[in-house]
């Protein structure tokens, strides 16, 4: 009997320190945070004051051609969640609406990162804005009707969400949908409270500070998927921040953002779990100059939120998806250095299952490679050395590291020229950049290379013909998929 009770402990103390080996995992996404928003990355032409940002990129690994997989919002959060290019679904352009989707566009079979963290023993939480779709219906399961495309008619307490996050791998969840009905508090699959969105980035802040703390006294490692509402709009910087910047509401806003950065990194240190968590900082894609005024911050201010890239949120161009990516993990990752390999956030999930010794399944992150050997050795070879790139209209893109190819005559997205107005300015339909030493995208070299449009081209077919990029079993996507977007050109066109 008393050897049965000292295995029994042994084996009770050997499944804690195995759990404590394995490293909490922090994703910190902030929403249309540009490259150049960030002061350490746009050193000449960053003016917003981001302290806590460049601090930790000290002590942190900051990749400098790190990508979104999508220039806008909802594409890019499921890629960050399932490894798997969200152009594979049946999203091919736009966003969700946010008004309340009968189907979340994250499949109920579709593995993601906190489902596949829960297996190795994870505890896994998110806390701030989902937009993967939901709905919110009443105690008969009808659906509220929350927004009419005019007006926010929002849920009322109590409304329950069916296929939210913690059917989607999530042990806990407190946030909202998107900033249309960002006042509609919800936690777990419950409406609970109403809130303006000015106190909304706060709340966020101090709902992750306590997490991690009641986390930090648990046994087995956690996952905290952090998606911040900033500085998206409605900018709203609270009244502690509000001027402090000097340059209007969206530079205050930024600023208040990397307030809430460093409050969520302190709390990692105060609760003594920093050496043994790892954590991704990024942004969703890149800032969105209508709402920033980016114009007038660049004219008045000399501040540049693409930094010296082309376009902003929603453009095939760099400045739509090139994003802020730095990791941090202390002993493991070296601080303080940069890696200028060519990486995009589908990355994650095969990370974090590399990170914890777990074999995914051949249907599980079909876009997604480990970046791991980076992470350790920033000279370290890879395999991952093409990435595909989608504008708001859909249109696509796909780089290596020297060449990027784009299927559109103009920016794919908002930025002028729009793909019409080229047309109507007989621009070619594809545009070739030498990324090596034109990065600012300002000379299309397609006609000198066919060489290299036809091999990209093919490369490009492949990978969506194939349904993965990684090796294995060939897949369908959801849906077809139209790299040309020849019913979206026909109908511009017919405009």
């Amino acid at each position: 009997m008393r050897i049965s009770k000292l295995v029994t402990l042994f084996m009770l103390i050997a499944g804690f320190a195995s759990a404590q080996e394995k490293p909490n995992i922090v994703y910190i996404i902030c929403d249309d945070l540009g490259y150049g928003d960030v002061q350490v990355l746009n050193p000449e032409k960053g003016k917003i004051l981001t302290p806590k940002i460049d601090a930790f990129a000290k002590e942190s690994m900051t990749f400098t051609d790190a990508h979104s997989a999508s220039a806008v919002c909802t594409p890019s959060r499921y890629a960050i969640l399932t490894g798997r290019y969200a152009w594979r679904s049946r999203l091919q352009k736009g966003v969700l609406s946010g008004g309340g989707e009968l189907e979340p566009l994250i499949a109920e079979n579709q593995e993601t990162v906190p489902a596949m963290l829960k297996k190795s023993g994870y505890n896994t939480a998110a806390i701030g804005k989902w937009h993967l779709g939901f709905s919110f219906v009443n105690d008969q399961g009808v659906p509220y009707e929350i927004y009419d495309g005019k007006k926010i008619l929002g849920a009322p307490i109590g409304a329950t969400v069916p296929n939210g996050p913690i059917t989607r791998g999530f042990d806990s969840y407190i946030g909202f949908h998107h900033s249309r009905v960002m006042q509609t508090v919800i936690k777990d699959d419950k409406v609970v409270d109403k809130m303006p969105p000015i106190k909304m980035l706060q709340f966020l802040g101090d709902h992750t500070t306590d997490y991690i703390a009641k986390a930090s006294q648990q046994k087995e490692p956690f996952f905290l998927y952090l998606a911040l509402n900033s500085p998206h709009s409605p900018v709203v910087p609270s009244e502690e921040w509000k001027g402090k910047s000097g340059m209007g509401d969206y530079a205050d806003f930024v600023m208040e953002t990397d307030g809430v950065i460093g409050r969520v990194l302190d709390a990692l240190k105060k609760n003594g779990i920093a050496d043994n968590t790892l954590v991704f900082f990024t942004s969703d894609n890149g800032c969105s100059y209508p709402v920033a005024k980016g114009k007038k911050l660049e004219k008045e201010f000399g501040h540049y939120p693409s930094a010296n890239f082309r376009g902003s949120k929603s453009d095939i161009w760099e400045g739509g998806h090139r994003i802020p990516f730095m990791v941090r993990w202390p002993e493991k990752i070296e601080a303080n250095t940069i890696n200028d390999k060519l990486i995009c956030q589908t990355s994650l999930m095969a990370t974090c299952a590399e990170i914890i010794g777990m074999n995914v399944s051949e249907n599980t992150g079909v876009d997604s490679y480990s970046i791991l050997s980076m992470l350790k050795n920033k000279k370290a070879k890879t395999d991952y050395n093409l990435v595909i790139h989608h504008s708001i209209n859909g249109k696509f893109s796909i780089r290596n590291k020297k060449w990027k190819l784009e299927l559109t005559p103009g920016s794919g997205g908002w930025t002028n020229p729009k793909d019409n107005a080229a047309r109507k300015k007989n621009l070619p339909e594809i545009q070739l950049y030498n990324m090596n030493c034109d990065e600012e995208e300002t000379t299309n070299v397609y006609k000198k290379h066919p060489r290299v449009v036809k091999k990209l081209t093919k490369e490009l077919k492949q990978i969506v013909e194939n349904g993965r990029t990684t090796s294995g079993k060939l897949l369908e996507n959801d849906v077809p998929v139209d790299i040309y977007k020849t019913r979206t050109i026909q109908k511009e066109s017919a405009h």
